[in-house]
């Protein structure tokens, strides 16, 4: 979770801004060729642009060109002449956040592909749709890379410089974040881990921060030691259904765990949600009354969603940390959480 400045949070949000502008553009760079190579007008010349590094060259391409941005500068004599600007704000956001949208785009378009042509497995995968703004909802990425300095090369990327509790990211600076950065600055330093990809999300109103590390394997004393064959108890089945949210059982019936009852957060949290919807309907369109009304229903959605995930992440932990744990077992809440209200506090009251 970060906690960005007034002026960072409105950095991040031309980032991601420009994240959703460069995918919408890509795709529509994308579309256009297409249309041209279906129509015959191109005599062959044009190339569709399918992967992400061709995508991020057709973009580079097309963000210095007169579509891209144009004006016409007058002199004291009255005459008018054409200025080719390009994208004239792309240097005010890192250009990561433009090849990481495009790349994303490319990915979308392989899956789109390879679903049409039967070799993905699973659901059909639709085509890629333009992404339309969202003030609640968004998230871009930016790549780990290196630069050179004075002092030697350092990372783009980087933990714990303006404060131990800090994440600094190319273009941004550092921002705040409330989990603890000690382990992963100890295995950066060391030389046992390295950041990939930094990924900044907006959900709620409320920024957060994901890390993508590759790190190596952890040291044989802090491993987990192998079992043997007699105390090895067999392949465990776990099932979600309605009637008792969780069931697991061995090979030969034996159930290790049954939850008969969840919180019913989404039931709960009913009347707050009708009760806030109702409010964003009664608000004009485009005011600025209706944008802070969806901000309180988004915090309540996330609020609810938490409560949900929070009970799925206690039964996996109990699954994982005790590989027999004792029948009818019910996760508890930890005593530094924020505790739902009184008709879902308990943890054994059925999804909602």
């Amino acid at each position: 979770m970060a906690d960005p400045t007034a002026e960072q949070a409105r950095a991040l949000a031309r980032h991601e801004g420009a994240a959703r502008f460069a995918f919408n553009q890509g795709l529509r760079l994308h579309l256009n060729a297409r249309n041209a190579s279906k129509e015959g007008t191109d005599d062959g010349a044009v190339k569709i642009p399918w992967t992400g590094f061709d995508l991020i060259n057709a973009f580079n391409t097309w963000k210095k060109t007169e579509d891209a941005g144009r004006r016409f500068v007058i002199d004291g004599s009255g005459v008018a002449e054409l200025e080719i600007t390009g994208l004239a704000w792309r240097s005010e956001v890192s250009a990561q956040v433009f090849e990481e949208a495009v790349v994303d785009l490319g990915k979308a378009l392989k899956a789109w592909t390879a679903s049409r042509r039967g070799k993905r497995a699973g659901r059909p995968v639709g085509h890629p749709r333009f992404k339309k703004k969202n003030y609640e909802r968004g998230s871009f990425r930016m790549r780990n890379k290196t630069s050179s300095t004075k002092t030697g090369e350092r990372a783009t990327i980087r933990l714990g410089e303006a404060e131990p509790r800090s994440v600094t990211l190319p273009g941004i600076g550092a921002i705040k974040v409330h989990d603890d950065t000690r382990r992963l600055r100890r295995m950066l330093d060391k030389g046992r881990a390295r950041i990939l990809f930094a990924t900044v999300s907006r959900r709620g109103g409320r920024w957060r921060i994901s890390l993508n590390v590759e790190a190596a394997d952890l040291h044989p004393a802090a491993q987990h030691p192998a079992r043997d064959d007699a105390g090895h108890i067999g392949w465990a089945g776990v099932d979600r259904g309605l009637h008792a949210p969780v069931v697991a059982a061995l090979a030969n019936g034996e159930q290790i765990l049954r939850i008969d009852e969840a919180p019913k957060a989404l039931r709960a949290a009913q009347p707050v949600t009708r009760r806030l919807q109702k409010s964003v309907s009664r608000k004009a369109k485009g005011s600025a009354s209706r944008r802070a009304a969806v901000r309180r229903l988004a915090r309540h959605h996330e609020r609810v969603r938490a409560r949900r995930h929070h009970f799925l992440h206690q039964v996996s932990n109990l699954l994982v940390k005790n590989p027999r744990p004792a029948r009818h077992r019910r996760p508890q809440h930890h005593r530094h959480a924020r505790q739902p209200p009184a008709r879902c506090s308990h943890l054994g009251r059925g999804l909602g």
